[in-house]
């Protein structure tokens, strides 16, 4: 495996990133450009997409991870991750100059670096499949729900709860206060009337549902199984309904990694997922060839 540092424009900013590449040329145009969630850099949260570039590049994948504008190294002023389009397109350029065997781009993305990747996929044809850890939903209705099924509930089967309301030290008055907020969010704001909501702009949701749909290419999802922003996720299609066949349709993959954290800080969660990307990769590659 080689690394190499790179330097490029997008716009009028120069982002930098670093290219993990095979010592010997794959025998396939597949490469993955891996979409930090922020606020983070190219090296991740516990070095988890150093790790998972050198492992890609040992087994035969180039891989690139780099710094949004504004992030890390790069200049620029931050943008958010709804607005990383022209930086995700400028690193598929130069990632396609340093590996010219790519041809074909993966993005793989943590939370709103994953919804990043969702939302520009069907814009560029290089794209030819998702890999979505843990993706960014959040809506306000939708984090309450989520904390509703899955915080609250695990709370009443913590030992530590009632160690702490035995020795007199849980405040019920704060506790109260906070579940009827999350509750009365849970429910939803009041109806707007017709005309305030043809203005609103479409929730994050719908906008990740519509571009997801779009994207004709493989997608992978590997969801933590102790993340609330997982849990918001799993929750678009805890009935019958559009996410939910999206979501079981043939070209998506899902995989569930119990009592993992948002970020996979265990090396045991992180070597999991990279071998769920690792076998993913390795169908498309079959595919491409059959």
């Amino acid at each position: 495996m080689l690394e190499r540092a790179l330097a490029f424009a997008s716009g009028d900013a120069w982002l930098y990133g670093i290219a993990s590449l095979p010592d010997q040329a794959p025998g396939h145009d597949l490469g993955v450009l891996i979409v930090v969630g922020g606020p983070q850099y190219r090296a991740g949260s516990h070095r988890q997409f150093t790790l998972l570039a050198r492992d890609l590049a040992a087994a035969g994948m180039p891989a690139l991870r780099f710094d949004y504008r504004g992030m890390g190294d790069s200049d620029g002023q931050v943008g958010g991750f709804e607005h990383a389009g022209a930086d995700l397109r400028a690193a598929i350029d130069r990632f396609q100059q340093e590996a010219p065997s790519v041809k074909r781009v993966v993005l793989w993305g943590l939370c709103d670096g994953a919804t990043a990747a969702a939302l520009y996929a069907p814009q560029d044809g290089r794209v030819a499949g998702l890999a979505l850890l843990n993706p960014w939903v959040r809506t306000e209705q939708g984090a309450a729900r989520a904390a509703v099924r899955h915080y609250y509930r695990a709370r009443l089967f913590d030992p530590g709860l009632w160690k702490k309301i035995a020795s007199g030290r849980f405040d019920w008055r704060a506790a109260l206060s906070s579940l009827r907020r999350t509750l009365a969010a849970a429910r939803g704001a009041p109806a707007q009337d017709g005309a305030a909501a043809a203005a609103a702009p479409a929730a994050l949701p719908e906008r990740m549902y519509a571009a997801l749909t779009r994207f004709d290419g493989r997608i992978l999802v590997l969801l933590s199984g102790a993340d609330l922003t997982a849990q918001e996720f799993a929750d678009l299609d805890s009935g019958p309904g559009p996410w939910r066949r999206l979501l079981e349709a043939p070209r998506v993959t899902r995989h569930r990694l119990d009592g993992a954290d948002h970020t996979l800080s265990r090396r045991e969660w992180q070597s999991q997922a990279t071998q769920w990307t690792r076998a993913w990769l390795g169908k498309m590659q079959a595919l491409s060839r059959s």
